[in-house]
């Protein structure tokens, strides 16, 4: 891939801004939360999906949020996506909040997808299938 997918467009509305002006923290999560529910249909494939042929799905197990600039109101957002690693039962994407027109990052989400059979409750072994398609959309990370 050699752009980031685009998976969620946006506006900062005025009732996301706290006492400072700029958009609260609570609302970049909101962001980045409604985007990595099209993380998986993008690269591979639904939760329904995995969850029929292999009998798993995953979970975030670490998310990690950079803020970099502030948003105001009225300020269009994209938020775009990358995978940046691929492990044994796991892997990591970025999602980078853009400013729809400087293109300036806003803030980026680290977060990391674990492998997880609801049956055993524990961590699962990412299927060879996923990975073979994975592993070729790694992609470093940039602001």
């Amino acid at each position: 891939m050699n752009k980031s997918p685009e998976i969620l467009r946006g506006i900062v509305h005025p009732w996301y801004c706290d006492s400072f002006g700029h958009m609260n923290v609570r609302w970049y999560s909101h962001f980045f939360d409604d985007a990595a529910f099209h993380v998986w249909p993008l690269f591979w494939g639904s939760h329904a999906k995995m969850q029929k042929e292999f009998g798993i799905h995953t979970v975030t197990a670490s998310a990690k949020t950079q803020f970099i600039h502030e948003l105001l109101a009225g300020d269009l957002i994209i938020v775009d996506c990358i995978l940046t690693r691929v492990g044994r039962k796991s892997c990591t994407f970025t999602e980078r909040m853009l400013h729809v027109d400087t293109g300036e990052v806003h803030a980026t989400y680290e977060m990391v997808e674990v492998f997880f059979n609801p049956e055993t409750r524990k961590s699962a072994l990412m299927p060879a299938t996923i990975r073979t398609i994975l592993e070729p959309l790694v992609t470093e990370a940039t602001s």
